[in-house]
Order: C-alpha cells, then sequence, then structure tokens
C-alpha cells in the first residue's frame, strides 16, 4: 500500500545524509531522488504551509517524493510536483500519490484546483495526470527543462 508522510527537516538530513533516520522508514539502495532535487524539496519546506510536502512510502520505504511547489496562484490554483525513486516506477505509486495529494489538498482554504507540469515525453506522468481528472492547457518552452504540457484540475 502507498500512503503520503508529511516530509520534515530531518528526512531531507537524513535522505542526504547529513543526519540519523529520524523513523523506521528505508529508502531503495539508489536513493529516492537525486541530492539537487532533495535539497529543493527542503528548501521548499521553509517557502510553503506545514503540510506541503510528503514522502511516497511504500510497506516502510520511501520510494518517491511530493509536494505543493508553493502557495496557490491569484486564481486559487497551487502546483504540484512528485516523483518516484527509478527502481521503484511502474508500480503505481505515483498514480497512487497523486490520488491522496488531492484528497489532503481538495478543502484547503484558498484551493481551487492543482496544476502541474510534464516533460512532453514522459507519458507515464502524463497518464498518472490524466487518470485523477487533470486536462493539458497548453505549453512552456523552460530553458532547464525544455518543452513542457501544463496540466490543470477544478476541484
Amino acid at each position: 500500500m502507498t500512503e503520503l508522510v508529511e516530509a520534515t527537516e530531518a528526512h531531507f538530513a537524513w535522505m542526504l545524509g547529513e543526519g540519523p533516520r529520524p523513523d523506521n522508514l528505508r529508502t531503495p539502495p539508489e536513493g529516492v531522488a537525486p541530492p539537487g532535487e532533495l535539497r529543493w524539496l527542503r528548501g521548499n519546506l521553509a517557502t510553503t504551509p506545514p503540510g506541503s510536502s510528503w514522502l511516497i512510502v511504500a510497506d516502510g520505504e520511501v520510494v518517491g517524493v511530493c509536494s505543493l511547489k508553493g502557495a496557490p496562484d491569484a486564481t486559487g490554483f497551487a502546483e504540484i510536483g512528485y516523483g518516484v525513486a527509478g527502481e521503484r516506477r511502474r508500480r503505481g505509486h505515483a498514480t497512487a500519490a497523486v490520488a491522496c495529494l488531492i484528497e489532503l489538498v481538495r478543502d484547503r482554504p484558498g484551493i481551487l484546483g492543482l496544476t502541474a507540469e510534464t516533460a512532453v515525453d514522459n507519458v507515464a506522468s502524463q497518464r498518472v495526470l490524466e487518470a485523477h481528472g487533470f486536462s493539458r492547457v497548453g505549453t512552456r518552452a523552460d530553458p532547464d527543462d525544455g518543452d513542457l504540457l501544463i496540466w490543470r484540475r477544478v476541484f
């Protein structure tokens, strides 16, 4: 069973090799995400409200991470991001995590819906979003990530 566990500073310190394991969780042999992504998510803890970053956990193992990337914009939409460790992909973890994330944030004040972005060639992530009622609403070019598809889901 896949579930979300609220991420803490101690979790990120542990996953980055800077501190002890804060609970009984473990990580896959190759880790959860590249250090740069973990550092960005750790920094996100300081700029978003509590309850905006989660570990994706399956059977006691951290298989990925997901988060709100910031506060809702002026129209009430908050952007989400998620990723699953390479060795743990194609097992339904992202699909389950996005379902949990939607339930956790759908009734929060100020959030009327969610947005997400995927790489044009990331068909698996596109299917996850489509399965949860997201619609493709546009594209944008990112200097680091290339062409991205923009997705939106209204509550």
